[in-house]
């Protein structure tokens, strides 16, 4: 590895805590010039903006794979998962799930049940089955 490569590599932490810093600046000025009219919140310091930013960051995610909160991947790929599961896998599951610990009894009712898995319908057959 040549000596640029070296030079790259060791800015990269300062550059990231400059773009860290510009955001957390930019959201302290648009909490402190918004949310204090709108919310009547107090204002807020250069440190807290950057613990919010952090923090907001954390639990809706990076912008990665699919731009959503980790969580929300995770619901999203177990519910891709069922739909592509058999008739006999799925009620295999729900039997495994109920015994367990009854999962799946009370949330039966809402929009169709285990049966909204099994493909996408339009909100209009959800309405036409409610009734």
């Amino acid at each position: 590895m040549n000596i640029r490569h070296k030079k790259k590599l060791f800015l990269i932490p300062f550059g990231i805590a400059a773009i860290l810093a510009l955001v957390s600046y930019v959201v302290m000025q648009l909490w402190n010039h918004l949310l204090p009219d709108i919310l009547h919140v107090g204002t807020i310091t250069f440190w807290q903006a950057m613990g919010i930013f952090v923090l907001s960051k954390i639990l809706f995610g990076f912008g990665g794979k699919g731009g959503s909160a980790p969580w929300m991947r995770r619901k999203q790929m177990m519910e891709e998962r069922f739909r592509n599961m058999s008739p006999e896998d799925r009620e295999n599951f729900k039997a495994q799930w109920k015994d367990r610990c009854g999962w799946g009894r009370r949330g039966e009712h809402r929009r169709g049940g285990w049966d909204a898995f099994k493909e996408e319908k339009p909100e209009a057959d959800f309405k036409e089955e409610a009734k």
